[in-house]
C-alpha cells in the first residue's frame, strides 16, 4: 500500500469511528430559574459539563421537596434539594437510592420574613400574629427548631397555609404579618411587589441557633455506583460554575436570562449575590472549599432535627451525605 493510500485508509477509519458517548445527566432543580440557579446554566454554557463527558439538561422544580422523589425513582440521576427534607424522606423510605453528595448552601437560607410596619422585627414579635407558610416549604419544615431555639410560643402564632405563588403577595397586601421562605427569594419577591426594603425584616434561622445545613446536590446512588467518574465530573463542573458566578455575577446571570428572558436581570443578580454572601461563600467554605460538611456540626444538626422529628430508626449521617464523589483537584476552592 502506498503512503497516499495508507493516509486515506487512516482518514476513513477516523471518519467511521463513533464519537465518544456522552453520559446523559438531567439535573432537577428545587425551584424556578432564578439568580441562585445561574451558576448551573453558566457551567452549561461555558462547556464545563461537556468537558466532563456529560450531556446536562436542567429542569425547574416546585419546592424544597420536589427533586428528592425525582432522583430517588431514577427519573433524574442528580438534583438539588434541602438535605433536611432528604433526611426525613430517607427515614420514611429507607431503601430509596438517594443521598447528598455536595453541600451548596453551607448556611441555609431558611428564614422568617416579615414587615416592620406590621410589627415583626424579632422572633418574639411573631406571637399574636398570622404567619403564612406553604406546607411543602423547607423553611416551614424547620420552623419548630427555630421556635424552640428562640423560645417563642408556637401556639400563640396563627399559621395560615398558603401556596408558593400567593406567599409574598399575601405579605405585601398585609394579609399575613410574616412568611416562611428562603431569604433571597422572599426578600426580593417582596421588593418586586413594591414593599420598601426598609420595611422588610429577615430573620435568618441560622442566626438564631438553627445549626442545620441547607440545599445540596443529591444523586441516585444506583446511578452513582455505575457512573462514579461522571458524578465527580458533574460536581467539578458545578464548582467551576459557582467560582465563575462569584467572580463575575453578571456573566452568570446572562446564562440565566437566556432561559428566563422575562426575569429582571438586576433583581436576579441581587438574588444571586444574596445567596453567595449569606449561604454559599461562608467562612467554612472559604477555608475548606465547597461541598463538604463539618461532622460535628452535622451531628448537632441531627440532634436538633430529632428534637422536632421522631426518626423511625436511629439516624446515620453516612446515609444522608457522602463526600466520596467530591473532586480532589482543588476545584472546590471558590476563591
Amino acid at each position: 500500500m502506498t503512503l497516499h493510500k495508507s493516509i486515506l485508509a487512516m482518514a476513513a477509519t477516523l471518519v467511521a469511528a463513533p464519537a465518544i458517548a456522552q453520559t446523559e445527566m438531567p439535573f432537577a432543580l428545587d425551584w424556578k430559574f432564578e439568580g441562585p440557579s445561574a451558576p448551573y446554566f453558566h457551567a452549561l454554557d461555558a462547556g464545563y459539563f461537556e468537558a466532563e463527558g456529560l450531556t446536562v439538561t436542567i429542569a425547574e422544580g416546585s419546592g424544597s421537596l420536589d427533586a428528592i422523589p425525582k432522583v430517588a425513582t431514577g427519573a433524574f440521576p442528580v438534583g438539588f434539594a434541602d438535605i433536611n427534607s432528604l433526611m426525613r424522606f430517607l427515614d420514611q423510605n429507607p431503601d430509596a437510592p438517594v443521598t447528598a453528595v455536595m453541600m451548596v448552601y453551607d448556611k441555609p437560607p431558611f428564614s422568617v420574613v416579615g414587615r416592620k410596619s406590621l410589627g415583626v422585627e424579632a422572633p418574639a414579635d411573631l406571637e399574636g400574629k398570622v404567619l403564612g407558610a406553604p406546607p411543602p416549604d423547607g423553611a416551614w419544615a424547620q420552623f419548630p427548631i427555630f421556635a424552640a431555639e428562640t423560645g417563642i410560643d408556637s401556639d400563640a402564632i396563627t399559621v395560615e397555609p398558603v401556596g408558593f405563588p400567593t406567599r409574598e403577595p399575601m405579605l405585601a397586601e398585609g394579609n399575613v404579618a410574616a412568611i416562611t421562605g428562603f431569604s433571597f427569594s422572599s426578600t426580593l419577591n417582596l421588593k418586586r411587589l413594591g414593599v420598601p426594603e426598609e420595611d422588610i425584616s429577615v430573620l435568618l434561622m441560622a442566626d438564631y441557633g438553627v445549626d442545620l445545613y441547607g440545599n445540596a446536590i443529591i444523586v441516585n446512588t444506583e446511578f452513582a455506583a455505575e457512573n462514579s467518574e461522571a458524578v465527580t465530573g458533574f460536581l467539578r463542573a458545578v464548582a467551576k460554575g459557582w467560582t465563575d458566578a462569584i467572580a463575575s455575577p453578571e456573566t452568570a446571570i446572562e446564562a440565566l436570562m437566556e432561559r428566563n428572558p422575562a426575569a429582571d436581570a438586576a433583581l436576579e443578580t441581587e438574588r444571586l449575590l444574596l445567596a453567595v454572601n449569606d449561604n454559599v461563600l461562608t467562612d467554612y467554605v472559604k477555608e475548606n472549599g465547597m461541598g463538604g460538611i463539618d461532622e460535628a456540626r452535622f451531628a448537632n444538626a441531627l440532634e436538633q432535627t430529632k428534637s422536632v422529628y421522631e426518626f423511625q430508626t436511629a439516624p446515620d449521617a453516612a446515609v444522608f451525605f457522602t463526600g466520596q464523589y467530591l473532586p480532589d483537584d482543588g476545584s472546590l476552592m471558590l476563591q
